[in-house]
């Protein structure tokens, strides 16, 4: 059907222009069109209610703009990847889009936003991610806008062996209420296998988007992205089957401890990181655990079990090593056991007024001690198997820079092992890396990428970089990195651990580039070595009027390794040293740190 110039009001030759396109466009070509014209006219307070009928391509123009404002709140950068997935399926469809990191976003625009999306982790004991701490409390301080022309909705991540599950995304959504927002569609929380909740979310919300659009959206796959050009085919739902080149042992004999140097090739893979990006592991439980929970159970471990949704078929055994996880309990693992048992005794537990003993319970026990301690022996391996989590991937610090290492990945991993209720526990991921692989042998990767713990794109900015026991490596892609690019800024290195002789990860490469300049300087903690326990914060203290004054040159502040504690105390100590040299107040040394953080000159990649 073409369009008449006697039944339009465009003249001749732009019937003729438009007649020559519009046969021409896809729906996602004409649906962007008709939400770029809308926002133009809207812009410029014109209404044009028209449509236009030309084949099967309708050119609906409608008053208002379909915009949307899209915010994430990422500490390993996944909520930064999913983002970019719904702003591009957004876009396709018409929609104009603007991504940004919560530090990023300026929160008095607010106001104007018409429809919010917002993605976020829960981090810690159910805090907020660091790119989203400025933009949470100002969402929750006095003043926050009212909100009630809003439209939103939450995709929130988290994991379910935490107490607060998913809270970020929880206290977003309660307050965007209270402000008077409308949900779009409800709030989405994510357990770590969040691949197939969030393209549901995903789905949903480009549904909300694109309501009357006959063609549909139909399953999870409308969500899901293809590589563009020149990224790999793998990633984390498709991880790429990597060779071990080296697997080293980084620790001296007579030391309590086992870290892992380990080497893999990407060649073949397309795969490609910065320094900072983290290399994600597919593991396998330990076979001992497995053969204990199958006799535990009196199950068959040749019997056929299905994993998924999707018919996928494994041998009960083989499954429970690499399909399932089995060394962590949580609660709604627990409540879904007590449904399918009936056992009175794990209901009971899980009654009201009991969370204290059940925080106990959970806490380093797994799925064996379960089945023993409430007497599961005889429930179906296909029953049991049905409420069972994936297996997660584990996430690694790159200890390694693409430039230095070309096609290959380099992890440093401590090893985990100790003794809880009388049995000989073990790292999942670690402890297969120790005992079980070797140089040949392949295991299943992906790059995780990490936008929120990235070098300073001037290379002459000075770093410090604050990272004890394997919180080091990254800093080792860091000085390998600037090495090779020539990057002439100073930089500072705090690292720590229990004995110099037997623990000194990565002694040597540290020594050659303080001799080559490429590390300024270092300060050491070797917390056995003394009678009074020394840690890197106390280093820092030493040096704190030199630290405040690179502080004042502009550095950045790095910090890497186990958030519970040791990034609490180099966060207090930061303070202290604010306060102490700076002269400034415990609130002005907080907001200093605070801007530093939105100015990305403090970054943390903590676990």
């Amino acid at each position: 059907m073409e369009l008449q110039v006697t039944n339009s009001p465009f003249n001749q030759e732009q019937a003729e222009v438009l007649n020559r396109l519009l046969p021409t466009l896809t729906g996602v070509q004409a649906s962007w069109l008709s939400g770029y014209l809308a926002a133009l006219h809207s812009s410029a307070g014109t209404e044009i209610p028209v449509q236009a009928n030309v084949g099967n391509a309708a050119l609906s123009v409608a008053a208002g703009s379909r915009e949307v404002t899209i915010l994430f709140g990422s500490q390993t950068g996944n909520c930064s990847g999913l983002a970019k997935k719904i702003s591009k399926k957004l876009m396709d469809q018409g929609a104009q889009v603007t991504v940004s990191s919560m530090s990023d976003f300026k929160p008095n625009s607010l106001k104007k936003v018409q429809n919010l999306l917002i993605l976020v982790s829960t981090h810690g004991e159910g805090e907020p991610p660091d790119n989203a701490i400025s933009f949470f409390e100002f969402l929750h301080g006095k003043r926050a806008p009212q909100l009630e022309g809003m439209s939103f909705s939450i995709l929130a991540l988290g994991d379910t062996s935490y107490e607060f599950f998913c809270q970020t995304g929880k206290d977003f959504d309660k307050r965007l209420e209270e402000l008077g927002g409308k949900r779009l569609v409800p709030r989405m929380d994510c357990d770590v296998d969040f691949d197939e909740p969030a393209a549901e979310w995903m789905n949903s919300v480009l549904q909300a988007f694109n309501e009357g659009n006959t063609a549909g959206i139909s399953g999870s796959q409308a969500a899901v992205i293809s590589p563009s050009e020149g990224e790999s085919d793998y990633s984390r739902t498709n991880p790429f089957q990597a060779e071990i080149l080296e697997n080293l042992n980084l620790n001296g004999r007579g030391s309590d401890r086992e870290t892992r140097h380990v080497e893999i090739s990407l060649e073949g893979s397309g795969l490609q990181y910065e320094p900072g990006d983290s290399l994600g592991i597919y593991p396998e439980n330990h076979p001992n655990l497995v053969d204990d929970l199958i006799r535990a159970m009196d199950w068959n471990p040749n019997e056929s079990i299905t994993i998924n949704k999707h018919g996928d078929v494994l041998l009960l055994r083989e499954a429970l090593m690499k399909h399932y996880e089995i060394s962590v309990l949580t609660k709604p693992l627990l409540l879904k056991v007590a449904e399918i048992s009936s056992n009175p005794q794990l209901k009971e537990l899980l009654e009201a007024g009991h969370e204290q003993e059940l925080r106990g319970y959970i806490e380093e026990r797994d799925l064996l001690d379960l089945v023993q301690d409430y007497s599961l022996k005889g429930l179906p391996a296909q029953s049991f198997a049905d409420i069972l989590r994936k297996l997660p991937a584990r996430l690694y610090s790159i200890a390694s820079s693409s430039k230095a290492y070309p096609d290959e990945v380099h992890v440093t991993v401590r090893s985990v092992r100790y003794d809880a209720y009388g049995r000989d526990r073990y790292g999942v991921c670690s402890v297969q890396l120790a005992e079980r692989l070797q140089s040949g042998d392949s295991l299943p990767v992906y790059i995780q990428h990490n936008p929120n713990f990235k070098l300073p794109v001037n290379p002459d900015t000075p770093i410090i970089m604050i990272g004890p026991g394997t919180g080091v490596a990254p800093f080792r892609a860091f000085l390998g990195d600037r090495e090779e690019s020539g990057a002439e800024g100073k930089t500072w290195l705090f690292y720590g651990d229990q004995h110099f002789s037997t623990d000194f990860l990565y002694q040597t490469e540290w020594q050659r580039w303080l001799k080559d300049g490429v590390l300024s300087r270092m300060d050491v903690a070797f917390s056995r070595d003394t009678d009074k326990k020394i840690y890197v914060q106390h280093r820092m203290l030493e040096q704190s009027r030199e630290l405040y004054e690179w502080l004042q040159e502009g550095a950045c502040v790095y910090v890497c390794g186990d958030e519970k504690k040791m990034a609490h105390d180099v966060h207090a100590t930061l303070a202290a040293i604010l306060e102490q040299e700076g002269g400034l107040s415990p609130e002005a040394a907080a907001e200093y740190l605070l801007q530093m953080q939105q100015e990305k000159r403090y970054q943390r990649d903590v676990y």
